[in-house]
């Protein structure tokens, strides 16, 4: 079963969207690990290799996003675990979008995005 990882980085308190990410994901027969507001990098990254995830998706509405999704990646990468993909999701400006891909961001998914767009993206990263 492909399991998927959801977090939310930073001082961000909300997490409306991210709940729904996560019951959707589950509804649509991923296996979801949500962990919460107020998460680190740190914490992110010990959860996923703990979890052993295939995925991590990240929401953040509070615009730290340019630092601490490629954070989660870049520690992915140093504890050798760099096969888990990382997506993102929230409140990001477009303009942003071209960095953290370039940062190991696979996909980013803005407001309003179609879950099945999301589930989409995971299934052919799946493929490959």
């Amino acid at each position: 079963m492909v399991r998927i990882l959801v977090a939310k980085p930073g001082l961000d308190g909300h997490d409306r969207g991210a709940k729904y990410i996560a019951r959707a994901l589950k509804d649509a027969g991923y296996e979801v690990i949500y962990t919460g507001i107020r998460q680190t990098p740190e914490s992110i990254v010990v959860t996923a290799i703990q979890e052993d995830v295939d995925f991590v998706g990240l929401s953040l509405l509070s615009g730290a996003h340019n630092e601490l999704f490629p954070k989660v990646v870049e520690l992915l990468r140093e504890k050798d675990a760099s096969d888990i993909i990382v997506f993102g999701g929230g409140v990001i400006p477009t303009e942003d979008i071209p960095f953290l891909k370039e940062k190991g961001i696979e996909a980013v998914f803005t407001q309003g995005t179609p879950i099945k767009e999301i589930t989409d993206f995971i299934e052919k990263r799946l493929e490959k």
